[in-house]
């Protein structure tokens, strides 16, 4: 299928061919039929994407302050990578779409294919849309003006927030196509509106709909809505322009009058005089896009519904409200629409967006019987990129962040065999299979494990479907790599354990942190089978937002399980005996079992002790990553994978043993991976470690909510 996309390097807008993506769990896989362009929003976007480097610095300038700091920990060149690999990442476009259901995921019963509905989705022949971010369209209504639908939701959330009552002076500042909606949808909401704008085109465009217009740049607006108030000012003012100018707002304060209330829906210079808010007492407010449970995971991801009876109006009620506007006629869509393109032209839009006049762009789709959706339709091959069949030759399940940043670079430089990259929404994929001369970029999972030359599968999906995932890959024969957290409750690891068992394929998981030189180094002066020895691990894992999923015991398993397990491992690879006991503390009084600031002490079977100290309060310009080792008299001091410096050992020596650029084994262990599995032989870590790793994050978790040592 076709989407549309922004290269963020390049500058270029492109017509991409992806897969058709995968219809996942509440969701719903639409064939799009309209899209609407919102000509603001997507010019802003094509514009970032076109300017120079310097540019976008100019642009975002917290950003620059994060690479600075990440300089500072991580080094230079790590640094630019990672610049250079955001840049990389393509972006899709699009918010606005109307089309024909065609599949319904698990957990979806208010839908079914045929209907007609509305979505959030991308400018795409095929979008794969939460349920709860669709609705459906009145019989009355076309795909045309239904396209409209969430654009208009973005204005009718800023009303909903300014709570208009009848008869009230209401100014609309910034008459694009948000600003036009908002006016329309105020005047059915029986206020008196007056648009400001300097286009003249637009402002008689907004006098045909009854509204009054002001050229901004003609007259004083400030001075109008004195006048048209009998010097009573705006009862409120809702502002959809896009300027990086502070005289918006402060005009927006002087036309209001005392206790009014200004809504900000578009984007604005905010330095904000005191005194103009001061003396009027008036309220101010930024409207969040489409409305209550916009950017919320169990809205939107999971499908949780707020009751209505306590939240009237939810992003999907706004739809369906401004669906019902287009139905009863309130609300005239048809006469914004400026032009219509088919998407195989869609470069008459984004070709030069400085040029045109428009108002609102509609995007038309093949017609239905045109591209029929198909088993092939979820893959799609590459020229020029075919492999040998070889032993060895691997599928990469993941298309994120980490595959992207470490994973792929890793095999790549290794000379691994891929055949396949498979992602949800195939956009991901089909980009690094470009990077990487990956074959076949792919959503279709069940077509990889079948394919007989896959020997081998690279797991790096979010953690709550590793487990899944892996079960299902070792009965297709397959052998399995899988980032860690193998699995995130002890029935999914008993049953991947005896899959193990029936099966006799491997499981590898991505500790890679014992591959590492200085893991290794420190390893060759403790011995195979050390005697009792002390480790302390500090990890200053910095703080990530509570909101984001890792944090979440369904999706993410909560830090401990899905990132402290790590240094279980290395401390276990260090002492060479497996964890029997347990002790987990946590910070705070109450703390929750998805902490992220705790120490974790465990028993050894040989006697070791080690502790694990993870915390999320730290400073970022600290090391992330320390391990102490105190032994028969010596000691070994690892410093955030880049030096190690030893203390005894005989030679009564203090001095830097290893420094290098930081190395987290990444590269050692895809460099062994490749070769077992191109060779055979036992796993990278023997599976009873990985086992008793595992269960070790499980008993650090249990230990914190019983209050007491948990055995293994």
């Amino acid at each position: 299928m076709k989407q549309i996309i922004q290269d963020l390097k390049s500058g270029e807008t492109i017509l991409e061919e992806v897969p058709v993506p995968r219809v996942g769990s509440g969701k719903v896989l639409i064939k799009t039929h309209r899209t609407l362009v919102s000509l603001g929003t997507e010019k802003m976007l094509v514009s970032f994407g076109q300017a120079n480097l310097l540019d976008k610095a100019r642009q975002q300038p917290e950003r620059v302050k994060e690479v600075i700091n990440k300089m500072k920990t991580d080094g230079i060149q790590p640094t630019l990578e990672a610049v250079f690999r955001k840049l990389g990442t393509p972006l899709p476009l699009g918010y606005s779409q109307a089309g024909e259901v065609v599949e319904v995921g698990k957990g979806v019963t208010e839908f079914s294919p045929g209907d007609r509905v509305v979505s959030n989705g991308k400018h795409a022949e095929y979008v794969a849309v939460p349920k709860n971010l669709v609705a459906k369209i009145p019989e009355v209504v076309s795909y045309e003006e239904a396209s409209f639908t969430v654009v208009g939701a973005i204005g009718l959330q800023g009303i909903r927030l300014v709570e208009p009552t009848l008869g009230e002076t209401v100014a609309v500042i910034g008459l694009g196509l948000i600003g036009m909606i908002t006016s329309q949808l105020l005047k059915a909401n029986g206020c008196r509106v007056v648009g400001f704008d300097l286009d003249e085109d637009k402002l008689k465009q907004a006098e045909s709909y009854g509204i009054t217009a002001v050229n901004s740049g003609k007259q004083d607006p400030v001075r109008f809505m004195e006048e048209f108030t009998g010097q009573v000012g705006a009862d409120a003012v809702i502002i959809t322009a896009s300027t990086k100018s502070n005289d918006v707002i402060k005009q927006a304060a002087n036309m209001s009058r005392k206790r009014g209330r200004i809504v900000l829906v578009g984007v604005i210079g905010l330095d904000i005089d005191r005194a103009d808010f001061y003396e009027k007492e008036l309220s101010f407010q930024v409207s969040c896009s489409y409305g209550p449970g916009r950017y919320d995971e169990e809205y939107e991801q999971r499908g949780n519904d707020y009751p209505l009876p306590y939240v009237r109006w939810t992003e999907k009620r706004n739809f369906e409200a401004v669906l019902e506007a287009i139905r009863n006629g309130s609300l005239d869509v048809q006469s914004l629409i400026t032009e219509r393109v088919e998407l195989k032209d869609y470069l008459n839009i984004y070709g030069d967006m400085d040029a045109g006049k428009s108002i609102a762009s509609i995007l038309e789709y093949p017609e239905a019987n045109s591209y029929q959706l198909t088993a092939d339709s979820r893959t799609v091959s590459l020229p020029n990129t075919e492999i040998k069949p070889s032993k060895g030759t691997m599928a990469i399940i993941g298309a994120g962040n980490f595959t992207q940043a470490m994973i792929l670079p890793s095999l790549n430089k290794v000379g691994a065999s891929m055949k396949y990259i498979v992602s949800s929404g195939g956009l991901s994929s089909t980009t690094l299979a470009k990077k990487y001369s990956i074959p076949n970029s792919t959503t279709d999972l069940d077509a990889v494990l079948n394919d007989e030359q896959v020997d081998g599968v690279v797991i790096t999906t979010q953690h709550n479907l590793h487990a899944g995932m892996s079960i299902q890959a070792l009965k297709a024969g397959k052998q399995v790599f899988v980032e860690k957290p193998l699995a995130l409750k002890p029935e999914e690891l008993d049953e991947i354990i005896s899959t193990v068992e029936e099966t006799g394929n491997t499981v590898t998981v991505g500790f890679n942190r014992r591959f590492s030189p200085h893991a290794e180094k420190m390893k060759s002066f403790l011995g195979e089978r050390p005697g009792p020895m002390n480790v302390i691990t500090t990890m200053n894992a910095g703080h990530i937002p509570p909101d984001v999923w890792v944090h979440d015991l369904e999706s993410g398993g909560g830090r401990i399980v899905g990132e402290a397990c790590h240094y279980v491992d290395l401390i276990t690879y260090l002492t060479g005996s497996k964890v029997v006991e347990v002790s987990m503390q946590a910070m705070g009084t109450d703390p929750k079992e998805n902490t992220d600031n705790a120490s974790i002490h465990l028993k050894y079977e040989n006697g070791s002790l080690g502790v694990i100290n993870y915390f999320a309060n730290g400073n970022k310009s600290y090391s992330k990553e320390r391990v102490e080792v105190y032994y028969q008299g010596n000691n070994l001091i690892m410093d955030n994978f880049r030096r190690l410096d030893g203390y005894g050992f005989g030679g009564g020596f203090s001095s830097k043993i290893l420094k290098t650029k930081q190395d987290k084994g990444h590269h050692k262990q895809f460099e062994l991976l490749t070769k077992r599995w191109k060779e055979g032989g036992e796993p990278l870590i023997p599976f009873d470690e990985i086992v008793n790793t595992t269960k070790a994050t499980f008993a650090a978790i249990e230990s914190l909510k019983e209050g007491k040592p948990v055995r293994v």
